[in-house]
């Protein structure tokens, strides 16, 4: 496992570049709360959004998930807690005000890119409305 990249994979490199391309600009591989060891692939302070790019094996994607065949009682037992860490994740950051975005590492980053910006645009909107009152 120690050969997994932790950050910088071509998946992450092209919704990286996609977001950008559209004129967002967020922070690589940063923990949205300083306080819980969790850490999101792009994070967006102003409009307090996590964008985690999950990986179809580690994160049990519906499509193309498959179980491993050596030692598949380990690795079976590795995706039930990713998965449950990943919850954990989402309500932790819920709680705290933050939209939680996953991506799929299969997905087409142009689409992942616009759901991002739609999401971005209506938090940016919604704290504007919050601010004129």
């Amino acid at each position: 496992m120690q050969s997994n990249k932790g950050r910088d994979t071509k998946p992450e490199r092209a919704l990286r570049s996609a977001v950008h391309a559209l004129g967002l600009r967020y922070y690589v591989s940063k923990r949205p709360l300083p306080a819980i060891r969790r850490t999101a692939d792009l994070v967006f302070t102003r409009a307090r959004i996590a964008v985690f790019l999950d990986g179809c094996f580690w994160h049990v994607c519906p499509e193309h998930f498959t179980v491993s065949r050596t030692n598949p009682t380990y690795w079976a037992e590795k995706a039930e807690k990713n998965q449950a860490r990943d919850r954990e994740t989402d309500r932790l950051l819920d709680e705290a005000g933050w939209a939680v975005l996953r991506v799929w590492e299969h997905e087409d980053p142009l689409q992942a890119a616009a759901r991002l910006k739609e999401l971005y645009d209506s938090r940016i909107a919604g704290q504007r409305d919050k601010n004129a009152r």
